[in-house]
């Protein structure tokens, strides 16, 4: 039953990686539309780079300066902290400075995705 059970979980987490893969090309799309003006390859002030930003601490990309909001946050970007300051980055960090959202929560997992796969 053990055998099973754990079978049954490895084909889970396979498909959720399978699934997260499949969603990268339409997070890099709207990456490029919607985010790249702000957040290159290197920080800018506009916005930091985002290289290897999933699971990173919050505010950590270096050559940025951070809003004090933003800083004060802490924790790491997992997916749920990444997910709910895409979806509202205001509530998430109050005086926080970036001004865009992302309201419709495929596009936020799809970018999510793609952020995963910035190494």
């Amino acid at each position: 039953m053990r055998v099973l059970a754990t079978m049954f979980g490895l084909a889970a987490a396979l498909a959720g990686t399978q699934q997260a893969a499949a969603q990268a090309p339409d997070g890099a799309k709207l990456f490029a539309s919607q985010c790249k003006m702000c957040h290159g390859a290197a920080s800018t002030p506009a916005g930091p780079a985002l290289k290897g930003v999933a699971g990173a601490r919050v505010a950590s990309r270096p050559g940025y300066k951070y809003s004090p909001a933003l800083t004060a946050k802490g924790g790491t970007w997992s997916d749920a902290a990444l997910d709910a300051y895409l979806a509202a980055p205001a509530t998430f960090a109050p005086g926080s400075r970036m001004m865009m959202r992302v309201a419709n929560p495929a596009q936020r997992k799809a970018l999510i995705a793609h952020l995963k796969t910035l190494k």
